[in-house]
């Protein structure tokens, strides 16, 4: 469906309004900012066009509050630390969008910047109305998506604005995020590891169906890993299992013959018999019906370390514990570990992604380091699905 039109560098933008949509969904607890990465991240390109003496207005969404305006989802906190981190004025606009709004913009000097308030606030955003983002799109020259952790969703400000503005492109961020994801399933270097958790495996079918097709060893971790045992008919105690998934899996194991992609799945583990105590490291053959599988064991460790030190590129989405206990978080920070320690030493492409994945890592004591962290969640995992994104389809 041809190129993505990406934001030139030598596009003349003096004095020209910039819609620029971003992803400022940062944690806020008593109108306090918990994790400021997403706004730091966004703050070099919002600097630029300032530099460039651009316009900018900046829409961006907190949370879900269903068109309706509650409070503790306002961008008030972040309208407030970009006040102070950016070394111009910044305004916040909280009214509707009507014929009148375009002349409240008017007062944009070059270089300036208005936030506006949360764009959920308005349920025709997420509802992709056509006349709310034709009101949106009005009040600028330019559209640029910055925000790919949304990109995967029909709403207003991310797809049907386009058809409102002279031009449209992807942001920096955004390019980021799609190139560290092509160089997995698209201009790879192999051989490629897949590294996957989470816990259920019918979310994750098409992901790993796609995958198979394009990485040479699928490592198959965390909660999902026991639905593969099960199959294999090994006794999993009582832990977090999937019904009806063997035809699935069946199909898996058929599919990665076809594509020449090998499955590893956990050959020893850490069993405990809750979630809060402490485990035993066991062989498969071991597992008593009172325990739970909770962690990979030191064997599978060992096996996986070995096949990532094989490997020119990595990907990795899921932990492979339940980590929020740190009797079973070891399987998870070796992986972590490993997968630095190459991309250091050996200049391995890791791409990592998913909510617990990055939260798990934040638990390593190590100063780690990753060819690319995405935050996206959703998006990434659809991109990697091999699905056509609305919000990216749309810049093309």
């Amino acid at each position: 469906m041809g190129e993505i039109n990406f934001f030139p560098d030598n596009i003349e933008i003096k004095n020209k309004k910039i819609i620029l949509r971003l992803d400022l969904n940062v944690p806020i607890k008593s109108k306090t900012i918990k994790d400021y990465t997403r706004i730091t991240l966004c703050i070099p390109f919002i600097q630029k066009l300032m530099k460039k003496k651009a316009k900018i207005i900046i829409i961006s969404h907190l949370g879900r509050p269903k068109g309706i305006r509650l409070p503790e989802l306002s961008l008030i906190p972040i309208y407030k630390y970009l006040k102070d981190i950016l070394n111009t004025n910044v305004y916040f606009f909280r009214g509707n969008f009507d014929n009148d709004t375009k002349e409240k913009f008017s007062h944009l000097k070059e270089g300036e910047v208005i936030l506006i308030e949360n764009i959920r606030y308005f349920k025709e955003e997420t509802e992709d109305d056509e006349n709310f983002a034709k009101k949106i799109g009005s009040l600028g020259d330019i559209y640029i998506n910055d925000a790919f952790s949304c990109s995967h969703r029909k709403q207003a400000s991310i797809h049907n604005i386009t058809k409102f503005v002279n031009k449209s492109f992807a942001g920096p961020l955004l390019k980021k995020e799609i190139t560290a994801i092509n160089s997995v399933i698209k201009n790879k270097k192999e051989p490629v590891t897949c590294i996957i958790g989470g816990s259920k495996i019918s979310t994750k079918i098409n992901l790993i169906k796609n995958l198979i097709k394009n990485v040479n060893n699928l490592i198959v971790v965390g909660a999902m890993a026991n639905n593969f045992l099960s199959y294999k008919n090994f006794k999993i105690g009582k832990s977090l299992i999937e019904n009806n998934t063997n035809v699935i899996i069946e199909n898996i194991y058929k599919k990665a013959k076809e594509d020449n992609c090998e499955i590893i799945i956990p050959e020893d583990c850490m069993v405990g018999i809750d979630f809060n105590g402490t485990g035993k490291n066991k062989n498969l053959s071991e597992i008593k019906e009172n325990e739970i599988i909770l962690d990979i064991g030191i064997k599978t460790i060992k096996n996986i370390g070995k096949k990532i030190d094989e490997s020119n590129t990595v990907l990795w989405n899921g932990p492979a514990g339940y980590f929020e206990n740190d009797n079973f978080l070891k399987g998870t920070l070796s992986i972590a570990e490993n997968i630095s320690k190459n991309t250091i030493e050996k200049s391995l492409i890791s791409v990592l992604g998913g909510g617990d994945t990055l939260a798990a890592i934040n638990k390593s004591k190590s100063k780690l380091s990753f060819s690319h962290l995405s935050t996206a969640g959703g998006a990434f995992l659809e991109y990697l699905e091999g699905k056509d994104l609305p919000g990216i389809s749309v810049l093309k």
